[in-house]
């Protein structure tokens, strides 16, 4: 059993920056291929990068391409999200997931774990 704790969430002004934390316990991540998601309030769960299990290929939703990056230290067990230039339309519960299998696309929800979420609020 794997478990996710997502840390590094906060409020912060348009522009600012936030680097989320996903650490995992249990077991290695190091096979896994983890994703970022996120949830505003009365939408949709949404995916936001994913980052397969070396860490040399990423994937990003449109609308944080080139102010996010995924990234992960398998040593450390942990997966990151540097998020820059951040806008009021980014505050959401950042969710983040462990796939067993490689990516397979935005919309799949079928990860096995997922962490508890950590929230993140921009201000105007």
């Amino acid at each position: 059993q794997v478990q996710l704790v997502e840390s590094g969430g906060g409020l912060v002004q348009a522009g600012d920056s936030l680097r989320l934390s996903c650490a995992a316990s249990g077991r290695t991540l190091s096979t896994y291929a983890m994703s970022w998601f996120r949830q505003a309030p009365g939408k949709e769960r949404e995916f936001v990068a994913a980052i397969n299990w070396s860490g040399d290929t990423t994937r990003y939703a449109d609308s944080v391409k080139g102010r996010f990056t995924i990234s992960r230290d398998n040593a450390k067990n942990t997966v990151y999200l540097q998020m820059n230039s951040l806008k009021p339309e980014d505050t959401a519960v950042y969710y983040c997931a462990a796939d067993r299998f490689p990516w397979r696309g935005p919309g799949n929800r079928e990860y096995d774990y997922w962490g508890q979420g950590t929230q993140v609020t921009v201000s105007s």
